[in-house]
C-alpha cells in the first residue's frame, strides 16, 4: 500500500486559478445548507461570482441556518426548482453567466432544462460527466467518465465522452493524456460489447476520429491502473499502469467506481458536465468543501481557456 498523500493535486488545481477573474455562475436552487455554503465558499475563494437562482425565502432561510451573510450576492427569485433550472439555463444562453452550479436539485431535473432542444445548452458534442479525482494512493489526477449522465452509451456516445475528457485534460495541463478504456477483461470478445467498443475507440483514435491522447483498451481495472498487474498478464501498453482518464462501460460501473474511491480510498471528486455551452458544476450533498471548490476550479479553468480562445480568434 502506498502512503496516503495530502491532496496536493487539489491544492495545485486551486493555485492555478490564482489571478484568473472569477466566473459569473448561476447557482441553481441553493435552498439547503450544503449548496448555499458551497457557493459562498467558492465566492470567498475568488473562484465564482454567484447569482443565487431560487425561491428567495428558502435561499435566505438556508443562509440563516448556515450562518452565512449572502448580502453581497444577487438573488433571482423563482417559485420552485424547475423554474430555477429554466431561468439559469436562459441566463447561460444569453451570456449573463459563464457557468451553472447545481444546488438542491436532482441532476436529471437540471439536465432536462440543459438538454432541451430549442431552449437548452446543447452543442454538436454529446454532453458527459467527468469526475476529476484526487486519489491519495494514486500519483496523478484520475478522471472517470461517464458516471452521472449517459446511462448506457453506444460507440458514438463513447467517442464524445472520450473526447470531452481529453479536452478537459488539456485544459488541466495534461498535453497528451493516457486513456484506459475499461471492461471486465482485457481481450476482445463478441460476448462483451464493452470490449468491442474499446477496440473500436482505439481504432478511431488511429484514424483521427479521437485526437489529443493515447488510448488503449479493453483493459480490466487492475491492469489499467497497475503496471505490475499488466506485466503479470503480459500486456504491453503505453497506457496500462499510468492512465489519466478511465472510460467506463456504463453509468452503473462508473458511478460505483467513483464512489468506491471516495468512500474506501478517501478520494476527493470534483464533478463537471462537459459538452454544453457552459460548464455545469455538479456536486453532491455529501461532497466536502475541498471537492466543491475543486469542481468550481475546474469550471474556472475551462472558462479561462474559452476566454483565451475567443480573444485569439478576434485578433
Amino acid at each position: 500500500m502506498q502512503p496516503l498523500q495530502d491532496h496536493s493535486d487539489y491544492n495545485a488545481l486551486l493555485a492555478r486559478c490564482n489571478g484568473i477573474k472569477p466566473i459569473l455562475t448561476a447557482v441553481v436552487h441553493p435552498v439547503d445548507v450544503p449548496s448555499i455554503t458551497g457557493a459562498v465558499d467558492a465566492a470567498k475563494a475568488n473562484l465564482i461570482i454567484p447569482i443565487l437562482v431560487g425561491n428567495e425565502a428558502k435561499v435566505r432561510a438556508a443562509a440563516a441556518e448556515a450562518k452565512l451573510d449572502i448580502s453581497p450576492y444577487k438573488i433571482i427569485t423563482v417559485p420552485h426548482s424547475h423554474a430555477a433550472a429554466d431561468k439559469a439555463v436562459a441566463m447561460a444562453r444569453s451570456g449573463e453567466v459563464e457557468a451553472l452550479m447545481k444546488g438542491k436539485i436532482h441532476t436529471d431535473e437540471l439536465m432536462h432544462a440543459v438538454m432541451a432542444t430549442d431552449t437548452g445548452l446543447r452543442t454538436e458534442r454529446r454532453m458527459s460527466h467527468v469526475f476529476v479525482m484526487d486519489v491519495p494512493t494514486y500519483p496523478r489526477w484520475l478522471m472517470i467518465t461517464d458516471a452521472a449522465i449517459n446511462i448506457e452509451p453506444n460507440l458514438e456516445d463513447k467517442r464524445d465522452i472520450c473526447q470531452n475528457a481529453i479536452d478537459l485534460a488539456h485544459t488541466l495541463g495534461i498535453p497528451e493524456p493516457k486513456v484506459a478504456i475499461l471492461a471486465a477483461v482485457e481481450t476482445v470478445t463478441s460476448k462483451m460489447r464493452s470490449t468491442i467498443d474499446a477496440a473500436a475507440l482505439c481504432k478511431m483514435a488511429e484514424r483521427g476520429q479521437i485526437t489529443g491522447a493515447l488510448l488503449d483498451g479493453p483493459l480490466a481495472f487492475d491492469n489499467a491502473i497497475s503496471e505490475e498487474a499488466a506485466k503479470t498478464k503480459g500486456i504491453v501498453s503505453k497506457v496500462a499502469g499510468s492512465p489519466d482518464i478511465l472510460i467506463v462501460p456504463d453509468i452503473e460501473s462508473g458511478n460505483m467506481l467513483a464512489k468506491q474511491l471516495s468512500f474506501l480510498a478517501n478520494a476527493d471528486a470534483a464533478g463537471i458536465v462537459l459538452g454544453a455551452r457552459v460548464p455545469l458544476i455538479v456536486t453532491s450533498r455529501s461532497d466536502n468543501q475541498r471537492a466543491r471548490q475543486a469542481s468550481c476550479a475546474v469550471a474556472v479553468l475551462m472558462v479561462h481557456a474559452k476566454r483565451k480562445a475567443a480573444l485569439i480568434k478576434s485578433e
